[in-house]
């Protein structure tokens, strides 16, 4: 049976991982309103999230700080689909892709670090996310899921952490997302 995303609902249910990062329009309500739109994204459960991360800007642009965090989610949705929901999420929010500055900053940004098993190489589709084993503003949210988290064409996330220790990032305290968005036990994850 093909639903009316086009995609098939016997489709096996994986683990993806994604990486939220806003740094305009009052970042933290964009995280908050991304981790929503996940919860709520079709033949998906969205598991577990992260703490906030408050994280300097990589690349040398000059830009504020941003907030961070990563979300585990279930899904029955293939890659692609759910990589175009998350571009979708994104131009909700405001973002526009073509009038944006490399590593610039961003309104909202949904990374799909993984997707169950698949490795891809594909130009549109780069699954492991290519950079992640270098960005602390996403290791410290996934390590704090568990350090010994192994992603596929990845390994494990601890043994990347070393590298990326003088990266700063802050954790924000838990008042900074509302009560029915904190993070969920990883114990029912």
């Amino acid at each position: 049976m093909v639903d009316q995303t086009g995609h098939s609902a016997s489709e096996p249910a994986v683990i993806a991982w994604i990486s939220i990062g806003s740094n305009l329009a009052q970042p933290v309500q964009q995280v908050q309103k991304a981790v929503q739109a996940l919860a709520e994204l079709p033949d998906s459960k969205l598991l577990w999230r992260s703490h906030l991360y408050r994280t300097e800007p990589v690349g040398g642009v000059e830009q504020p700080a941003f907030i961070n965090a990563v979300a585990r989610l279930q899904t029955h949705l293939p890659a692609q689909v759910l990589m175009q929901a998350l571009q979708n999420l994104e131009a909700l929010a405001g973002r526009q892709r073509s009038a944006e500055v490399f590593w610039g900053p961003r309104i909202l940004d949904l990374d799909l670090l993984s997707h169950g098993n698949l490795i891809s190489h594909d130009p549109g589709l780069r699954i492991p996310h290519p950079r992640m084993s270098e960005r602390a503003f996403v290791l410290i949210p996934l390590a704090e899921f568990d350090p010994a988290l192994n992603l596929p064409g990845c390994g494990c996330i601890a043994d990347y952490l070393p590298a990326v220790a003088d990266q700063s990032v802050t954790r924000l305290p838990e008042s900074a997302m509302p009560k029915e968005t904190l993070p969920m036990h990883r114990a029912s994850a």
